[in-house]
């Protein structure tokens, strides 16, 4: 892909989200990481990028702190004190966007703009809001008239992360935008040619949607090896879920516990591969454990049972050249290139006839793939297009209003006649 860089420079302000901290090397943090990336891809590109999030976070561009510490959990009660953190998380965030120099708001949590909103409506600062969750969830639609109003100059403008969620979204006025995720692929080791001897490779929240079952499936029919990684949320439906295979579970092995160094394939992967165990558990990874698990697996599986707008686990597999096979779920297809970078399959019995296929794809294509499509300076770069598009958008309608208001027709000096 080639990019133009020849671009205005802006200041954006990130207003983050609270659940985890923005920082790169957590485990399940889909949220904070893309945060993460899309800060670090801006200012790789020269723009000022402004973090307003936790003290605990570690930011590429300035880091304007608004809470000593992140919530810590995606899924905790909805105590006061988690709310008085959120509403002076926001309140902070709030003071810094009215200082004066913030071209932009880019924002991922519609209760946050709720928040926002009203505040900044006044001094016309756009906003920018990446849709993370699928739009059954979002309940967004009644909102979202009164940010994007079509008759007024809109601040409030929707980016989908796949062209399947923005299909989702076709109510809203104000987003025809796409833009896809972006990882920086160059932290990720790619290997040098395919791993025929080794395991099958599932991560993400243990949960119905990610389907967990499905590949513990394709791994007794197949006979591979297959390694489970996830966290296991407190919610009374995943652990019902979980309960359901967990039977079939043959060893549990936090790695966690394990440092990553340079003889982390010897001294933790390679004796779990040598062992008799076929199924195996290893709990929530970090992102350094992560790479790891992808780097030498001989495929990663992506059995969702859910339209999931983007899904990071594709790329990231893909990026350190390990193919993947997924179910042909919500955007999936946008993301895998069936027979190039791995298989899209409509059923457990093609993804089982799939391991046996995989060893045709090309590591390197793989990688070269996510190089071209998902990094984090495309990323970066199509955000940078959208801000600057909003911009002129916002300022040829601001000079049609003065336009308006500066003209008043002078009065007729001879009445019309009819013909």
């Amino acid at each position: 892909m080639i990019l133009n860089m020849q671009q205005q420079k802006l200041t954006v302000l990130h207003i983050a989200t609270l659940n985890q901290p923005i920082r790169p090397d957590l485990g399940y943090a889909p949220i904070e990481t893309i945060i993460y990336n899309i800060d670090k891809g801006l200012h790789s590109l020269g723009h000022r990028s402004i973090v307003a999030c936790s003290g605990d976070s570690t930011v590429a561009g300035e880091h304007y702190v608004t809470v000593d510490k992140s919530i810590g959990d995606y899924w905790s009660d909805n105590t006061l004190e988690r709310r008085d953190t959120l509403n002076l998380h926001l309140s902070r965030s709030l003071d810094r966007a009215k200082m004066g120099d913030i071209d932009v708001i880019h924002m991922h949590d519609a209760k946050a703009i709720e928040f926002i909103y009203d505040n900044i409506f006044k001094i016309q600062i756009p906003i920018v809001m990446t849709l993370h969750v699928s739009a059954k969830d979002s309940m967004l639609e009644g909102t979202y008239q009164r940010w994007c109003n079509p008759l007024s100059s809109p601040l409030v403008y929707c980016t989908a992360i796949s062209e399947y969620q923005k299909r989702q979204y076709n109510y809203l006025v104000n987003a025809e935008n796409v833009v896809y995720h972006g990882i920086d692929v160059e932290q990720y080791p790619a290997k040098d040619e395919r791993d025929k001897e080794s395991y099958l490779f599932t991560i993400g929240r243990v949960t119905r949607d990610k389907g967990q079952d499905k590949a513990i499936q394709v791994a007794k029919k197949t006979g591979a090896k297959l390694v489970i990684a996830g966290c296991i949320q407190n919610k009374p439906a995943d652990r019902e879920y979980f309960s359901g295979f967990k039977n079939s579970i043959d060893l549990t092995f936090e790695v966690e516990k394990h440092p990553v160094d340079n003889d982390y394939y010897e001294r933790i992967i390679l004796p779990l591969l040598h062992s008799d165990k076929q199924i195996i558990y290893i709990g929530e990874i970090s992102s350094d454990h992560k790479k790891q698990w992808y780097h030498h697996a001989r495929s990663t599986l992506f059995p969702i049972q859910w339209g999931e707008p983007f899904g990071l686990v594709p790329i990231e597999s893909m990026a350190c050249g390990t193919p993947v096979i997924a179910f042909n779920r919500g955007a999936v297809p946008e993301i895998i290139v069936n027979g190039k970078t791995g298989f899209v399959v409509d059923s457990t019995e093609a993804m089982i006839e799939a391991v046996g296929l995989i060893d045709n794809i090309d590591p390197l294509e793989c990688r070269r793939h996510v190089q071209q499509h998902f990094s984090i300076i495309s990323m970066a770069y199509k955000y940078s297009e959208l801000y600057h598009k909003i911009i002129n958008r916002q300022k040829m309608s601001q000079s049609r209003s003065i336009l308006s208001d500066e003209y008043h027709p002078k009065a007729l000096s001879h009445p019309m006649t009819s013909i």
